[in-house]
């Protein structure tokens, strides 16, 4: 959704993120089995944060679902992402070298990233986009005029000119036009 936005992807994002706490998620204890509840019934039902070749799915996890909690401000995916972090966060303390994808989204935790949205002429947006750069402490969605349907923290009004909104959760700042101040 950062390199360009659509609103099907949007949904689609949802869509698993929802999947993933009906489907995945321990209620109890906190974090992802590997299997689905719906699953036959196993001996063991594994729910791992250490990371192996790949990524741990309940790292990974746990940053999509606040990166998506973030930009919508759904309280639901922070909680099941906070949840994931505690549950591992003893054995994380013992050992931190094996748990880089936890390490990740513990980072993102402590300090949610900034986030910019860019509303206005599709060109315009997607230069927009290029003025801010790449900076992995900030989620840039540039939405061109025209798109419907979207949740209430991105909907934003339509102009000729291109507007910025920085937003922390669900708050966000006056809109700006001047992208320039922003690139920090």
């Amino acid at each position: 959704m950062e390199a360009e936005f659509r609103a099907e992807d949007l949904g689609f994002a949802i869509e698993l993120a929802d999947a993933l706490l009906n489907r995945f998620e321990d209620r109890d204890a906190g974090g992802f089995f590997f299997t689905a509840h719906d699953h036959e019934v196993l001996i063991h039902r594994p729910k791992t944060g250490h990371d192996n070749a790949t990524p741990a799915g309940n790292g990974v996890a746990a940053f999509a679902l606040q990166r998506l909690g973030h930009m919508l401000g759904e309280t639901r995916y922070l909680g099941a992402a906070e949840r994931t972090l505690r549950l591992f966060w003893p054995t994380i303390r013992q050992s931190p070298g094996g748990f880089g994808s936890l390490l990740r989204a513990l980072e993102e935790a402590l300090a949610p990233p900034e986030i910019i949205i860019l509303k206005g002429p599709v060109d315009e947006v997607v230069n927009g986009c290029r003025v801010l750069g790449a900076n992995p402490r900030r989620l840039v969605l540039a939405l061109p005029n025209g798109i419907s349907g979207l949740p209430a923290a991105l909907t934003k009004p339509e102009s000729d000119h291109v507007n910025a909104w920085v937003c922390q959760g669900v708050t966000c700042s006056a809109p700006t036009e001047k992208l320039d101040h922003l690139n920090y």
